[in-house]
Order: structure tokens, then C-alpha cells, then sequence
């Protein structure tokens, strides 16, 4: 089943349009990876997504249910999360607090009690350090706290915005291993936003962004096949 379906989107702020005719599928339970150079349209493509920036034109559906343009807390209720490019942790605050804001949308303390169990056997690392404040977690500690932040919302769909930024290649690594973690054990599709071509080892399928616009797609196999063709585009280092 397809769980997201975004048709010709086009989209931008103000009189600058960035994305041009966007499309891309993300079925229930799969891994996508959406790659592109700085200024590819990535970001926007999110923003848009969640409805953070109202879409020129084009369309955004949700188990079958357009949501184009609507609010993000909508989307969140209808299990929709993001995680955002730099992780945005509220610094000052430990991570059982960070986690909680997680689940602000969430009225049934029941299920919040069961996301916060969840995230903690997901992370135990969390456990252990849920009175500690975030900001002097390390870089790989906060990536896991704000998946384990996404997870508190119960999500379908994760949309990870370049999770490898600041990180060491062995700390991208690891991060891209703990999205592939959840999405395994807890089946939560996840679409991942990044330049990074070790993304595409997690991804059952990819699409290539640039200048706005959809310029491949592969599915299978193949998406590991074209990894040596984003490296020559976008790092100048031979296939």
C-alpha cells in the first residue's frame, strides 16, 4: 500500500518558486531516500510536505486522503512526524523532557506511556541518561533522542532531514543504521532527506533532486548502483 503520494508539486517562498513538478511514493513500511546537492530543493520538499510552506501547485496524499496545505499539527496527528535538519533539540531541557514534548499532540496517557517505553527500548542509552540535560549529549546521542522524540507522536511516516549533518562518517553511520533500526522493528516508513550517498544503502527506494526538479529514480537493486553516479555528479569522484 502506498502510504504517501506527492503529485507535480511546486513550491517556494513568496515569488521564488524552488521545486518544479515534484513527485515521489512512499510505501507503507519502506525506506526512501530523496538525495541532492545544498540547494536541491530538499528542505523545501519537507517544509512543503508537512505544510509548513503552502504549495504553489500540486498535491500531497496520505493513506489515500489528501493533505495538501494542511496544518502541520494535523499531519502529526494523522502520523506524520519530522525529524528537522539539525536535530533541534531544546538544549536546556533533559531528554525526558525533550521527549515528552514529542508527545504533546497526544492525549491518552496510556499511549504515551507506551511511546516513552518504546523509545527507551529503542535507545537504552536515553534510559540511562533521561535526567541529563540535551545539550550536553554527543552529537550520536542526539540523533537518537530526537528519533526517539519522533517516535513518542506513534508515527507511519518518519521524515528524517539530513540526519548525517555535523556528524563523524563513523557517527553517520551509526545514525543511518539506528533509522534503519526503526523502521525494521517498529515498521515505520521513513522518507530521508540527505546528500550523503550511504543513505541509499538503508533506502528501497530513492529519487535524485536537483534544482527542483526529479532527475532519477530507482528502485530494488538498482538504488545501490547508484551511488557511484552521485558520487561523480556531486563529489567529483569517479564511479
Amino acid at each position: 500500500m502506498t502510504l504517501l503520494e506527492v503529485h507535480d508539486l511546486c513550491s517556494g517562498y513568496g515569488a521564488l518558486q524552488v521545486l518544479f513538478g515534484v513527485s515521489l511514493a512512499v510505501g507503507e513500511g519502506e525506506v526512501v531516500a530523496l538525495m541532492g546537492s545544498n540547494g536541491a530543493g530538499k528542505t523545501t520538499t519537507l517544509r512543503t510536505i508537512t505544510g509548513l510552506l503552502k504549495p504553489m501547485s500540486g498535491s500531497v496524499v496520505l493513506a489515500g486522503r489528501p493533505v495538501t496545505g494542511v496544518a502541520p499539527e494535523r499531519l502529526v496527528a494523522a502520523g506524520v512526524v519530522m525529524v528537522p535538519e539539525g536535530r533541534g533539540m531544546l538544549r536546556d531541557l533533559t531528554v525526558a523532557e525533550n521527549l515528552a514534548v514529542g508527545a504533546y499532540s497526544v492525549a491518552d496517557k496510556r499511549q504515551v506511556a507506551e511511546s516513552l517505553d518504546r523509545a527507551y527500548a529503542t535507545f537504552p542509552i536515553l534510559h540511562e541518561r533521561r535526567e541529563q540535560k540535551a545539550g550536553t549529549l554527543s552529537g550520536g546521542q542526539q540523533q537518537m533522542l530526537a528519533l526517539g522524540r519522533a517516535l513518542m507522536a506513534s508515527p507511519r511516516l518518519m521524515l528524517v532531514d539530513e540526519a548525517s549533518l555535523g556528524l563523524s562518517p563513523v557517527m553517520t553511520e551509526r545514525a543511518f543504521s539506528l533509522i534503519a533500526e526503526v523502521n525494521r522493528t517498529l515498521g515505520v516508513a521513513v522518507l530521508i532527506v540527505e546528500q550523503n550517498v550511504l543513505a541509499l544503502d538503508l533506502a528501497d527506494r530513492a529519487y535524485v533532486l536537483e534544482k527542483g526538479q526529479v532527475v532519477a529514480s530507482a528502485e530494488g537493486d538498482a538504488v545501490r548502483t547508484m551511488q557511484g553516479r552521485l558520487r561523480t555528479a556531486y563529489l567529483g569522484t569517479p564511479a
